[in-house]
C-alpha cells in the first residue's frame, strides 16, 4: 500500500504501518482520554486520563497486529506464501497468494475475527479480576474498552462482505459447496454490495440524527460497496479468461521505439505514427528497455523536450510487468496486485514478442463472453485495469519477478 512505512516483522513476516494509523490512534486515544475513562472513573488528573488513553490505544493497535498476524500464521501454516501484513485508517490488510483449496481459504478467514474474539473476550476477563481483587478503576476501564473494542471488530469483520472477513468465509463456503472459485467469489461481491449499501445508509441516517459515528460508518459502508463491486468484477473477467494464454491476450508485433531519441523526435517520429498512448522501448541493441506513456511526455515541458531523452521519462524495464507467452492469463493479472496495472511486456528468451494492454483484456472478454469473433485490437494502449483492494488476507498472488508498471 502506498504511503506505508515498515515497522517490524512479526515471526518473520514484514509489518507495514500507513501514513493514516497514527491519525486513527490518536483519535482513538482522545476519545478514550476526554470521554469514556471520565466517565468511568471521574475526578482524576487530566494526566491520567492522557496516559491511559494512549496505553489503550497502543493496545488496541497491538491487537490489530494479532489479528493480522492470525491470517498470516495460518497462511504460511496452509502453505500460502505471505508477502507482508500493513496497518491502515480501516483496519489491516495481509498481502498473500491466493489460497488453493477452499479448506484453507476458510482457515485463513475465519482466523484473524477468531484471535480478535479471543482478544476482547481476555480483556474483559482480565477487566472483571482487576475490578474484583485490585478495584482500580482506570486500569479496569481500558480493560472492558479493549475488549468491547476487540468483540466488535472480531463480530463486524464476520459480516458477510467480500472485502471484510466474513466475506472470505462465504466465499470459501460456497466454492466449497460450487466447486467454482469466481462464482463464489461473484456472490460474496454481491453480498458486499449490500451489506455495503446498508451500512452506509444505515450511517447516514445516524449522522443526520446527530450521531457523529455515524459518518464512519458510512465511510466504511462506501468502502465495503466499492471494494465489493471491484471483486464481482473481477471473478466476472477471470471467468470469462479462464485457461486463456498471454499469447492469446498480446498484441503481436508490439510497436516499439528507440529510448535514446528525445522527447520531441519520439512524439512526431513514433508516438505519432503509432496512435498508440503507451509504447515499448528498446536500446541500442534492440533490446527492452521500458515502457513509456505519452501522457508523461506530454507533461515535459516544452523547453525540455529538445534535450531529455525518452528513457528518462519512462518506466525501466525492471519495474514493468513481465510475463511468458504460455503462462495463464489470470495468473498473470493476479500478479499485478492491488497498486498495478498494465501493460504487460510479453518476453520469450529475452525477446519482446508482444503487449497486452487493457484494450486486449477487454477485446478477448468480450469475445469468449457473447461468442463473437474476435476483431482487430482498438488502437491506443494507454487504459489501466484496476485490481480489487484486497482487505485482510489478500490473496494478490504473482511471483518476484513481476512488477507492476
Amino acid at each position: 500500500m502506498k504511503g506505508s512505512i515498515r515497522i517490524g516483522s512479526v515471526r518473520g513476516v514484514v509489518l507495514r504501518a500507513h501514513w493514516s494509523v497514527p491519525l486513527i490512534m490518536f483519535l482513538f486515544a482522545y476519545g478514550l482520554a476526554s470521554g469514556t475513562l471520565p466517565a468511568y472513573a471521574p475526578e482524576l488528573a487530566p494526566v491520567v486520563y492522557a496516559v491511559a488513553g494512549v496505553v489503550g490505544a497502543l493496545l488496541l493497535l497491538v491487537s490489530l497486529v494479532v489479528h493480522e498476524a492470525a491470517h498470516a500464521l495460518m497462511a504460511r501454516r496452509s502453505g500460502i506464501s505471505v508477502r507482508d501484513m500493513t496497518l491502515w485508517a480501516l483496519g489491516g490488510m495481509t498481502r498473500m497468494d491466493r489460497p488453493t483449496t477452499a479448506r484453507a481459504a476458510f482457515a485463513v478467514a475465519v482466523s484473524g475475527p477468531f484471535a480478535s474474539l479471543l482478544l476482547g473476550g481476555a480483556a474483559l476477563g482480565g477487566a472483571a479480576g482487576v475490578h474484583a481483587v485490585l478495584g482500580w478503576r482506570i486500569p479496569v476501564a481500558v480493560l472492558g474498552w479493549l475488549g468491547g473494542t476487540n468483540l466488535l471488530l472480531g463480530v463486524f469483520n464476520l459480516l458477510p462482505a467480500a472485502p471484510l472477513d466474513g466475506g472470505r468465509v462465504l466465499q470459501a463456503v460456497w466454492w466449497w459447496r460450487a466447486g467454482d472459485r469466481e462464482r463464489a467469489q461473484r456472490a460474496a461481491g454481491r453480498s458486499g454490495q449490500i451489506v455495503g449499501i446498508t451500512l452506509g445508509v444505515m450511517g447516514w441516517l445516524a449522522f443526520v440524527r446527530g450521531v457523529p459515528g455515524g459518518l464512519w460508518l458510512m465511510i466504511v459502508g462506501l468502502f465495503v460497496a466499492v471494494t465489493s463491486a471491484a471483486e464481482r468484477r473481477w471473478a466476472e473477467l477471470a471467468t470469462a479468461l479462464r485457461g486463456l494464454r498471454v499469447a492469446e491476450a498480446m498484441t503481436s508485433p508490439a510497436v516499439t521505439g528507440p529510448d535514446w531519441l528525445t522527447v520531441d523526435r519520439f512524439l512526431s517520429d513514433v508516438a505519432a505514427p503509432a496512435g498508440h498512448s503507451v509504447l515499448a522501448l528498446v536500446d541500442f541493441e534492440g533490446r527492452p528497455s521500458g515502457v513509456v506513456q505519452l501522457r508523461r511526455l506530454a507533461a515535459v515541458p516544452s523547453g525540455r523536450r529538445e534535450v531529455l531523452r525518452v528513457r528518462a521519462a519512462a518506466t525501466p524495464l525492471s519495474q514493468c510487468t513481465l510475463a511468458a507467452p504460455d503462462e495463464l492469463l489470470t495468473a498473470v493479472l493476479e500478479g499485478l496486485g492491488s497498486g498495478g496495472g498494465l501493460p504487460i511486456l510479453v518476453m520469450d528468451g529475452g525477446r519482446l514478442c508482444g503487449i497486452v494492454t487493457a484494450h486486449d483484456i477487454d477485446r478477448l472478454s468480450r469475445r469468449h463472453t457473447t461468442g463473437m469473433a474476435c476483431g482487430a485490437p482498438p488502437p491506443g494502449h494507454g487504459l489501466r485495469l484496476r485490481l480489487p483492494h484486497r482487505r485482510g488476507h489478500s490473496p494478490s498472488g504473482g511471483t518476484s519477478r513481476r512488477r507492476p508498471c
